[in-house]
């Protein structure tokens, strides 16, 4: 698999390439188009699998797609603007904020990662997914805005509402911005999570909830 990212940084797509009867695994409506060859399943990894996927903030859906008779193109796009980003698999594999994953290659694993604070940034509506893969492969991930790589060698902490992707190797939690909750509430800010160890962090430029509050009041009223 090639992948190709064009229109970089505010509005980027992924050009897959792919080899005949060579798959990527694509999040359901991440698709802009493919070659007319081009053979789409569609899976919910069992139902299990897809209950927990769903409550993750993530659809209940993934769709392979499958070149015929030759080579064949899949253009993948975020939902939100921005750019996107391939992560190569490591042995320890990746956290990935579960809206920003796009898709993937069929050896990789994505898990929904559940279990409290830990995993859940409560008020920022945000699971954590678990990429791990037993060879290599590849993940795409996309930002609302821009994305920046940034290594963390000690002691890191990123707002939760920036959060892309990173290292599994690295210890994480959640908490409070300030150091009460009255404080991170009046400062505007709200959870962030603390990073410790050596490893690197993916992060976006622009947080979803706070430009959604932003521009929210700004739209006329539904009518009905």
């Amino acid at each position: 698999m090639q992948v190709d990212i064009a229109y970089r940084p505010a509005q980027a797509m992924a050009r897959v390439s792919l080899q005949a009867n060579e798959s990527v695994v694509a999040e359901s409506g991440a698709m802009v188009g493919m070659s007319t060859n081009v053979n789409m399943q569609t899976q919910s990894g069992g139902m299990l699998k897809g209950l927990k996927r769903m409550f993750g903030g993530e659809s209940f859906f993934r769709n392979t797609f499958t070149p015929q008779n030759g080579p064949g193109e899949v253009l993948l796009a975020h939902s939100l603007p921005g750019d996107m980003t391939v992560l190569d698999m490591t042995p320890q594999g990746y956290l990935i904020q579960s809206a920003s994953y796009i898709a993937s290659t069929p050896n990789v694993n994505i898990e929904t990662k559940v279990g409290g604070f830990k995993t859940f940034f409560a008020g920022e509506g945000v699971f954590v997914l678990k990429a791990t893969a037993t060879d290599a492969g590849q993940c795409i991930v996309g930002a609302f805005g821009g994305i920046q790589e940034i290594p963390c060698d000690g002691t890191l902490v990123i707002d939760t509402g920036h959060l892309v992707a990173w290292d599994a190797n690295l210890e994480y939690s959640v908490g409070k911005s300030a150091g009460g909750w009255i404080a991170s509430f009046l400062s505007g800010e709200g959870l962030v999570c603390h990073f410790k160890g050596k490893g690197r962090i993916w992060i976006q430029t622009r947080n979803p909830t706070e430009y959604g509050g932003s521009i929210g009041p700004m739209l006329p009223p539904r009518n009905g």
